[in-house]
């Protein structure tokens, strides 16, 4: 079994990629073919375009967690204020999480009990830096690394644009694909080798929302030696750019919770 640090870890991150859809939105359907002659300047400037902009959004998210013959699901409330917040809320409150770009918090009503850190719970679980701009873009299914820095090999899949650093990080691997019709994520594998880990996620449809284009379903794989976390995310009921508040305060005379 996965220990329940590792647990934690993984579900925390999981909870944090999610993505948007909405009611009146149509499922936007891939029909683009991988040009064999792009260069990985030219795929690095379409994808550059192909960010959403926008200030603020609401969703709801059904995130389904299995890991071996146990599962669960939640119905969650997400609000994001670009650049700003990032917030999640369980059915009643009975659970909150913000994140900033300075920290992580939530709490957990059910086991009274609290987390408040940095990033180093997903850095430490991937074994690189993440910071809120990263998490953020993974939210919208865009690039999750600067493409402007650092140097890259196309990697081509049958259906997808692949990029790969030219110099992989020691403790890491890592492999971006990207749509051929409209340059959002298809994907992307973060693996540790001598962890024995992987992290592969796959953007399985996209929609567009008042001419913007989100993702519609995500599906992640958590792998720690032989044991596997699996988690899809289905998104619904956006509404962009509304004035939305973010309250959260971690209640009193609940337990830290403490990784060591």
């Amino acid at each position: 079994m996965l220990n329940r640090i590792s647990i934690f870890r993984i579900a925390t991150l999981c909870v944090l990629l999610c993505a948007m859809s909405c009611k009146s939105s149509k499922t936007f359907v891939s029909n683009g073919e991988v040009n064999d002659n792009i260069s990985a300047r030219q795929l690095i400037r379409a994808v550059e375009k192909s960010n959403t902009d926008f200030k603020t959004f609401q969703s709801r998210l059904n995130l389904e967690y299995s890991e071996g013959e146990k599962s669960q699901s939640f119905n969650l409330t997400l609000r994001i204020e670009k650049d700003e917040t990032i917030w999640l809320s369980a059915t009643l409150g009975l659970a909150r999480a913000i994140i900033t770009p300075e920290k992580v918090q939530f709490y957990d009503k059910i086991n009274n009990q609290y987390f408040a850190g940095d990033y180093s719970i997903l850095s430490d679980f991937l074994g690189t830096e993440l910071d809120f701009f990263q998490l953020q873009s993974l939210l919208l299914g865009e690039s999750i690394v600067d493409l402007n820095k650092g140097t890259y090999n196309l990697a081509n899949s049958v259906n997808s644009y692949g990029l790969q650093p030219k110099q992989q990080k020691t403790l890491y691997n890592l492999l971006v694909l990207f749509n051929p019709s409209h340059f959002k994520m298809d994907g992307f594998s973060i693996s540790q080798p001598r962890e024995n880990r992987q992290l592969m996620t796959n953007y399985k449809s996209f929609q567009k929302v008042n001419n913007k284009l989100f993702p519609e379903q995500i599906d992640i794989i958590a792998t720690e030696d032989n044991e596997s976390v699996f988690i899809k995310l289905e998104m619904k009921s956006i509404s962009l750019n509304e004035a939305l508040r973010f309250p959260f305060r971690i209640p009193s005379g609940y337990k830290e919770i403490v990784l060591k």
